[in-house]
């Protein structure tokens, strides 16, 4: 096997053992789901604050009514979420990829 090749295996390799698992993406999802751990655990740590501050302002302001509206629009978010998932990994498989390339490869 060529030198290249050997390289592109090993980039590989390390894609897969430092991904993100879907597995525990989608078991955070469904078991926390208001509370954005998913979101947290695949690194979009923004969202993932704003998701559990409307959530927690949500369920606050349920005891007068209005905090239905909140809770309902993360519910939708965690929804959607579940069709987002596999490109947020891809997107983190990507982004490890392209950083290995780069320690392999540095531009001169």
């Amino acid at each position: 096997m060529s030198h290249d090749i050997q390289q592109q295996l090993l980039i590989e390799q390390r894609v897969t053992n430092e991904a993100k698992s879907p597995l525990v993406a989608y078991l955070l999802l469904i078991f926390l789901w208001g509370f954005g751990v998913h979101r947290f655990y695949l690194g979009r740590w923004l969202s993932g604050l704003l998701m559990l501050a409307i959530w927690g302002i949500g369920w606050l302001l349920t005891p007068i009514l209005i905090g239905w509206v909140p809770v309902g629009f993360v519910a939708l978010w965690c929804v959607i979420d579940l069709f987002l998932i596999p490109g947020m990994i891809q997107e983190d498989k990507d982004a490890i990829r392209q950083r290995l390339a780069q320690d392999l490869y540095p531009r001169r």
